[in-house]
């Protein structure tokens, strides 16, 4: 890249970052939410005040309360939050994701109220912002430090993701314990998971061998997909299935190994959250 470059895409991002400080309704909204929060409960106002409303913008809050995290004795929070600071600058998809996950805690969870609660709680929430910064340094040329930033989310949350997989935006991941998501994993906008979910390799083989999510898909707990495969967009994955074989676009599949067993049930899978099969029909020629 030429220092022209550089310099423009510099430029490009101040002016998009104050652009964004003018007009921040999810910031907006996150601040007045802590703020509500520190007067009902005194005794958290003071973490509120540095994690939340000590800050001026979304993406300086989120590096360091992430920071605050995954912060170590080999690593101190304050060197981390630079890490962290580094990359959401560098890359602004970082923060428009992170707001995108938020509004999509907030739409499909009925246990989140508020913006303000994946933001300071949800290690589903956390663990996909970390990502986000461990795949901007993968592709940057800092492999280790990404591979380190993918361990310690392991240790926090017992979330495995590699940092070469590819996620989207407006993701959900429900509770979060136990995913675990391969180097070559693609997940499309509009994902929803739960807990146990696997998107794994079926063997030794190497190169692109971990599966498609396509847009809108709801894949239920402990499900399995496994190997270079495409799940179909606003398709859904029963709790418990091992899937080895593609699955088309809006269609249900469940069971072990999975076979598809009817339609979608709805036109958004993901923001339904319904995981109900309402009537099992399965086809023995339909295969998978």
């Amino acid at each position: 890249m030429s220092k022209f470059v550089e310099k423009m895409t510099r430029v490009e991002n101040i002016a998009r970052s104050e652009k964004i400080s003018v007009c921040d309704p999810v910031w907006d909204r996150l601040k007045a939410e802590a703020a509500g929060m520190a007067a009902d409960e005194p005794a958290l106002a003071s973490y509120l005040y540095v994690t939340v409303l000590n800050h001026k913008t979304f993406e300086d809050a989120l590096s360091y309360h992430l920071a605050q995290k995954l912060g170590n004795p080999e690593i101190r929070a304050m060197q981390m939050r630079e890490i962290l600071a580094q990359a959401i600058s560098a890359e602004p998809g970082i923060g428009d994701a992170a707001r995108a996950d938020i509004a999509a805690y907030f739409d499909r969870d009925p246990a989140c109220h508020s913006y303000v609660q994946p933001f300071l709680y949800f290690k589903g929430y956390h663990s996909l912002q970390i990502h986000r910064i461990a795949h901007w340094l993968w592709n940057n040329g800092r492999a280790p430090m990404s591979l380190y930033l993918q361990n310690r989310m392991s240790d926090l949350f017992a979330v495995d993701i590699h940092p070469a997989a590819r996620i989207g935006r407006g993701i959900f991941i429900d509770h979060a314990t136990g995913i675990v998501i391969g180097e070559t994993a693609v997940v499309d906008d509009d994902v929803s998971m739960l807990h146990g979910v696997t998107l794994g390799g079926n063997g030794k083989e190497t190169g692109d061998r971990h599966p498609k999510i396509r847009r809108g898909v709801l894949i239920s707990a402990g499900a399995k997909v496994l190997g270079n495969i495409e799940v179909g967009e606003y398709s859904r994955i029963g709790a418990g299935s091992v899937v080895l074989i593609p699955v088309p676009a809006h269609c249900t599949a469940v069971g072990v190994p999975a076979k598809i067993v009817g339609c979608a049930g709805c036109d958004a899978p993901s923001r339904e959250m319904n995981h109900i099969i309402e009537s099992i029909v399965f086809d023995e020629g339909a295969g998978i």
